[in-house]
């Protein structure tokens, strides 16, 4: 997908409503994107998840969805910033957006369950990825959901460039989430995650004429991942028997 970059999002941009001193934090929820187009899906999706909740807290504790700005630079300062910050401290972080998928036949719209991210730094294992598969699988019914891992670039990836990083294993390609994952990890952060929807895929190149439409379905797609979200998130609080 061929976008301006964008700059370091300011700390203002991130979704901070709710009072940190109004109540005792709980487990807070990390959901870091790049683009602005993701933060307006995102946001909207948690506002249909929690509806009435003003403060954007889930049952858990403070759900944050933060824009990072485009590629790994700003992505690793951003979420470091982010989880330092007593509302997101010890945070479960996922990294979500769009993505360029690696698999023939994949399509717009398609989810991506990162088992692990990779970049340059070394990879990042994921936390709940099972769960992650079957609480998608329940929020969207009928959409197809691939695992595996997941590969940074630090640029769009085209042509036999894909080709090159689908021969490594992974199924997917984007800018940040490797780098967001690391970042958290080196922090002390909770659970990662790695979810991102297909916006162009082998077949469907977002420079071709005709794939906007793919670019509006993925755009409804991660409208609708949110409530998948807090069910993980939830779910791995929970007491083990």
């Amino acid at each position: 997908m061929d976008s301006p970059p964008d700059r370091a999002a300011p700390a203002e941009e991130s979704d901070r409503a709710g009072d940190p001193a109004a109540a005792p934090l709980a487990t807070p929820l990390l959901i870091a994107c790049a683009l602005g187009i993701e933060q307006l899906a995102l946001r909207s999706g948690l506002r249909g998840a929690l509806p009435g909740r003003d403060d954007r807290t889930g049952d858990t504790g403070p759900v944050t969805v933060l824009r990072t700005g485009m590629g790994p630079k700003n992505a690793e300062r951003a979420t470091a910033r982010a989880l330092g910050t007593d509302r997101n401290r010890d945070a479960a972080v996922v990294a979500s957006g769009f993505c360029a998928g690696l698999v023939p036949g994949m399509r717009p719209g398609d989810l991506i369950v990162a088992d692990e991210t990779r970049g340059p730094h070394g990879s990042s294992p994921c936390t709940g990825t099972g769960l992650l598969v079957e609480a998608l699988s329940r929020a969207l019914p009928g959409r197809t959901v691939h695992t595996g891992p997941l590969t940074g670039s630090d640029h769009v990836v085209r042509g036999p460039e894909r080709a090159g990083l689908r021969a490594t294993g992974a199924v997917a390609v984007d800018m940040e989430s490797a780098a967001t994952l690391l970042s958290a990890l080196s922090a002390g952060s909770g659970p990662v995650a790695a979810v991102r929807v297909v916006v162009d895929a082998p077949e469907h190149e977002l420079v071709r004429i005709g794939t906007v439409r793919g670019g509006i379905s993925a755009f409804r797609v991660l409208r609708a991942v949110i409530p998948a979200f807090l069910e993980w998130h939830r779910s791995l609080l929970l007491p083990r028997r």
